[in-house]
């Protein structure tokens, strides 16, 4: 898939567990779980504001474009 999620990287810059945003932006641990590890083949505007608030970040931080010619 073209799109990754660097959810994990943001994460680690701000010093939070998984457990901690799951509390702020009220998602349960699976769900946050499929979305860091790239697995989730959506991700709803509210989810993603509500991430970008506890992280104090923006969308382009947490998601990324690569095209397949770029991953060879």
């Amino acid at each position: 898939m073209p799109i990754i999620v660097n959810l994990d990287v943001m994460m680690a810059k701000r010093k939070m567990s998984l457990n901690e945003l799951s509390e702020k932006v009220d998602l349960t641990l699976s769900n946050l779980s499929i979305l860091k590890t790239g697995k989730a083949k959506a991700v709803r505007f509210s989810t993603l504001e509500t991430i970008c608030k506890a992280l104090d970040c923006q969308p382009g931080d947490l998601l990324e474009f690569v095209s397949e010619e770029e991953k060879k």
